[in-house]
């Protein structure tokens, strides 16, 4: 089988982001504590090579294990036997091949086991194990959970809990219930400090829990009696191996089958309280869910990638009226659009990686010693670009996927429909990126404060004033001409200041300005690499044809059409 890292250039261009040089000093310390550790990098260029050979080894698990198992898998499913999970056995395969190869806690300080990455890497290996294996990602991706505990957590649980999730114990993150899904604030589950036992114990029942079975979970419960709202809500630790949880059912899903998704039943369950009372939904959700919804872009990004390349390969192969198909218009404008999609999606990903890079590393060394001035000012801002790129992201790549995964299922014709292919898979597994983590309509609230505070414009005008090379000021032009138009309709519509028609419109802006966005990225991505221009130019032809569209509905729209579309 192929390696899923050194057979993808796309992926070795985005590590070499000139961004990295800085992203990888402030994560090493300017690399004072090269003696350290055997494996602290002495140098940047040394981290870099630690990066690939890491991500050459999960390319290769990828290519020779995870894919290769991903049917049988898909059929098996994980099983349930009193009251446990047993993974499938492809599924176990997986989970060994990556402990044995020590790629779990990546991204966490070495003193624990860790291999102390920055998230781009991270992210990447994501990009890799998705496309191998869409479900598999939900269980060895659930690590980033341990970065709430090594953000918030004491140095107690930090040294026991991260030491072992650096050994392979999996973990999950129990947030949802029968009754709290999107709505956080709705969590009952109930927690209680015994005083006779100096410890905290759980109760009630949590639904929808990727990987809920898993060894070590942050659970979100109510601590405050009396309470309703989310500032009744604390974070906890649990740990399995002291008991107290039982798994009720696992839900018979459409797609990425092989991660087990548990209704999980609590009975006195011990736990501990992760950093501080009443904070753990307008704090620590937060900081998890953002993590984790930075992961579903990589994992939209890593099943477009399976589904372009089966795709162009069936196109490639299967022949019709006496030729490949991929020689018919009708099919090769829909393969590189396709590929259009999956590069604006790669590079919106991994923008948005760095930014979130830059953020973190700066709130981990805030907590060894202060901040200079220029320091905190740097901080915020990238705090402030991951908080508006991240839901962006998120909700435009999860929906590309889907795109491109219809569109390769389409190409396949009447096989893609069988199982005898992949793409029967891939399409049920890309259904659920839109949905988990906050759906597309939740990412687009969040979102829409980039519209309305201008933020996202700005950043349109800091990506204009770039230098580039003069052979591509034509597609600057174009882009300066998208921003010129999204401005206007984003003035046309808070101008009125109607919230309700705000929301109206809030998808078409968010997707106006994450095509000029993804639209500056390629642009910058031409000025490294001249293979790009191409991709460059069926983005921007098919993203303004969208903008344009987008820009006419709100043109002719005014307070009265809300009533036409509203259902009594």
């Amino acid at each position: 089988m192929a390696n899923f890292f050194t057979d993808n250039p796309d992926l070795k261009f985005h590590l070499s982001h000139p961004l990295m040089k800085r992203i990888v000093a402030l994560k090493e310390n300017n690399f004072e504590g090269k003696d350290d550790y055997d494996f602290s990098p002495k140098d940047f260029e040394d981290a870099m090579d630690s990066y690939t050979q890491i991500l050459e080894i999960i390319g290769e698990i990828g290519g020779d294990v995870i894919a290769p198992n991903a049917e049988s898998v898909d059929h098996d499913g994980p099983t349930l036997k009193n009251g446990r999970v047993i993974y499938a056995k492809g599924t176990q395969e997986n989970i060994d091949a990556i402990i044995q190869a020590g790629l779990m806690g990546i991204t966490l300080p070495r003193k624990f086991g860790g291999l102390n990455f920055p998230i781009v890497p991270y992210i990447m290996g994501g990009d890799i194990v998705s496309r191998a294996d869409a479900g598999f990602v939900n269980i060895w991706g659930l690590q980033d959970c341990a970065e709430t505990i090594n953000e918030f957590g004491s140095e107690d649980q930090k040294s026991r809990f991260l030491t072992r999730v650096c050994q392979g114990e999996t973990m999950a993150m129990s947030l949802t219930e029968p009754d709290a899904g999107s709505d956080l604030q709705a969590v009952m589950l109930k927690a209680h400090y015994d005083e006779n036992k100096k410890s905290w114990f759980l109760n009630g029942v949590k639904r929808f829990i990727t990987n809920g079975d898993g060894e070590i979970a942050l659970v979100l419960a109510r601590s405050e009696e009396k309470t309703q709202d989310g500032r009744g809500l604390s974070m906890f630790i649990y740990d399995k191996h002291k008991g107290g949880v039982t798994v009720r059912r696992l839900e018979n899903k459409l797609g990425i089958k092989g991660s087990p998704t548990c209704e999980l039943v609590f009975k006195d369950a011990p736990a501990e309280l992760c950093g501080q009372r009443k904070f753990g939904l307008i704090k620590y959700v937060m900081a998890l869910m953002n993590g984790a919804r930075l992961g579903i872009v990589g994992q939209s990004v890593g099943v477009s990638e399976a589904a372009y390349r089966e795709a162009l390969s069936f196109a490639q192969q299967r022949v019709q009226f006496g030729k490949p198909i991929i020689q018919f218009p009708a099919v090769y404008e829909m393969l590189a659009v396709m590929k259009a999609k999956l590069a604006a999606s790669r590079t919106l990903l991994y923008e948005t990686a760095r930014f979130v890079d830059m953020y973190k590393t700066w709130a981990h060394i805030a907590t060894e010693r202060e901040l200079l001035k220029e320091e905190k000012e740097e901080q915020r801002k990238y705090q402030k670009l991951s908080d508006i790129y991240t839901p962006l992201a998120k909700g435009l790549t999860s929906e590309f996927c889907n795109e491109i995964a219809y569109d390769s299922l389409q190409i396949h014709g009447g096989s893609g429909f069988m199982k005898d292919y992949p793409i029967e898979r891939i399409f049920r597994d890309a259904r659920i990126t839109t949905i988990y983590e906050g759906t597309t309509q939740l990412q687009i609230v969040a979102a829409i404060k980039g519209v309305t505070t201008g933020s996202y414009l700005v950043q349109m005008h800091e990506y204009d004033k770039a230098s580039i090379k003069p052979e591509t000021e034509s597609y600057r032009r174009i882009l300066s001409e998208m921003t010129h138009e999204y401005e206007q309709s984003a003035v046309k519509v808070t101008a009125l200041n109607n919230p309700e028609y705000m929301d109206f419109h809030s998808r078409r802006l968010v997707e106006m300005a994450g095509n000029i966005i993804m639209g500056y990225l390629l642009l910058y991505d031409t000025q490294r690499e001249h293979s790009y221009w191409k991709t460059l130019e069926v983005f921007l032809r098919f993203s303004r044809s969208r903008n344009t569209s987008n820009a006419i509905f709100i043109s002719h729209s005014n307070l009265n059409d809300l009533g036409k579309f509203k259902f009594e």
